[in-house]
């Protein structure tokens, strides 16, 4: 079936188009707002969120883009604004002592790869892990980040160079260890 025939099922709101529509894209869904949240808790609200968002305004689209991006700019927008929402929160619920603390992340002592790239890319700032996370690990084009996140194709790469050069100087060190 193609994305114009569940289209107009889904803004006919037809249950069993919604119920396709969700299984269709859930996973990748989640995978992204996953990675860019980097907590299941979170990426499961997110994406609980961003279909209910999508079912709300399926009325409004417009078909200038896919379907999928459509819903991917979406879960974007919906993870986002779900993040700044609990850092505005943890910043007011910490304790002053607490404060200097907010927003790094602790790095044990010899972290393995993975442990170390996880936590590099977290404190990644979130326009170069948005890009970098929809880039590298979702495999989204430069275009279709420049969709989703509303920005230009020349600073979705430029975002992703930035992205790149600052993982590379956090993990420098891990590969020394390795090396020697």
């Amino acid at each position: 079936m193609i994305d114009a025939d569940l289209i107009a099922r889904l803004q006919a709101g037809e249950p069993a188009a919604e119920r396709e529509f969700y299984e269709r894209h859930v996973d990748r869904v989640y995978r992204l707002i996953y990675r860019m949240s980097d907590r299941a808790d979170l990426a499961q609200d997110f994406t609980q969120d961003t279909f209910i968002r999508a079912f709300q305004r399926i009325g409004q689209f417009r078909g200038e883009s896919a379907l999928s991006s459509w819903l991917h700019a979406i879960a974007v927008s919906t993870t986002l604004n779900g993040l700044r929402t609990i850092k505005r929160r943890a910043l007011f619920a910490a304790p002053i002592e607490e404060a200097e603390t907010l927003g790094r992340w602790p790095i044990e002592r010899d972290p393995d790869l993975k442990t170390r790239m996880r936590a590099a890319i977290a404190a990644l700032p979130p326009g170069t892990r948005q890009v970098f996370v929809m880039h590298d690990v979702e495999g989204f084009t430069h275009e279709e980040i420049g969709e989703a996140l509303g920005v230009a194709v020349g600073t979705s790469k430029s975002q992703l160079s930035r992205a790149r050069e600052k993982l590379r100087v956090a993990l420098a060190p891990f590969a020394r260890q390795e090396l020697a």
